[in-house]
């Protein structure tokens, strides 16, 4: 089961049971999946910014703070339904690139 990076209606997670990674529903996932992390890999290089200005006030380390947070939750709850895919003691998934240098996906 893959957890979806959406919920229902109700507030409830959803779920999807298939084993084919190519599917209209797996690939619509994927690309779902794509914008929070890519938003994350711009959160973050703002927040570094932020952090390395010596000027930056509270307002805007709190604002860089809040868009962290908010991906953070993002990217996790991605990693956790990745993460739920991987058979136990699995190392890696071949639909996840391994990180560069740097600590973003190639």
């Amino acid at each position: 089961m893959r957890l979806l990076p959406w919920t229902g209606d109700d507030g409830k997670p959803c779920y999807l049971s298939t084993d084919d990674p190519n599917s209209l529903l797996s690939r619509l996932a994927d690309d779902v999946e794509a914008a929070p992390l890519h938003s994350a890999e711009e959160v973050l290089t703002g927040a570094r910014a932020v952090l390395a200005d010596p000027k930056a006030g509270e307002r805007a380390v709190r604002f860089a703070f809040t868009r962290a947070v908010e991906s953070l939750g993002d990217v996790l709850r991605i990693a956790c339904g990745r993460a739920a895919t991987f058979p136990r003691g699995a190392a890696t998934n071949p639909r996840i690139n391994p990180p560069t240098r740097n600590g973003f996906a190639a």
